[in-house]
């Protein structure tokens, strides 16, 4: 079977799954294993606002371990990821490079969510659109 179906919702094809479980993957791994070393052994002096941060990223990478197993599932999860790096990149990157006041930090954090692009490839938005926002209420 190369597709998963339900009746309800649009197919989404198998390719498509294993490129969700791929973003899944380096969300989890990847992101997750600097996000955790940096909390368990860097973290002693942060700000409250950088702990603050990097414990929601540490959680949104242990959540990324259910989207191997569960990418549809799990997909809001994804789409999480895709709004918080797309507002940053729009609401802060963009306008101080239109201003040029980038800073080593902004530049530094841009680089590390420009791959927010690769998602937008990896959620299949027929699924996502049916699922989330045609479908009627709870």
């Amino acid at each position: 079977m190369n597709e998963l179906s339900d009746p309800i919702f649009p197919a989404v094809p198998f390719w498509k799954i294993n490129l969700l479980r791929i973003m899944f993957f380096l969300q989890a791994v990847i992101m997750g294993g600097l996000v955790w070393y940096q909390i368990l052994f860097q973290s002693a002096d942060w700000h409250w606002g950088l702990g603050m941060g990097k414990a929601m990223l540490g959680a949104l990478a242990l959540l990324s371990f259910l989207g191997l197993r569960y990418p549809l599932q799990m997909l809001p999860l994804m789409i999480y990821e895709l709004a918080w790096k797309t507002v940053w990149i729009m609401t802060i990157a963009l306008p101080a490079w239109l201003n040029h006041r980038m800073t080593t930090d902004i530049s530094d954090l841009f680089y590390d969510c420009i791959g927010v692009v690769l998602v937008y490839i990896a959620i299949p938005w027929r699924y996502a659109f049916a699922r989330f926002f045609a479908q009627p209420s709870e």
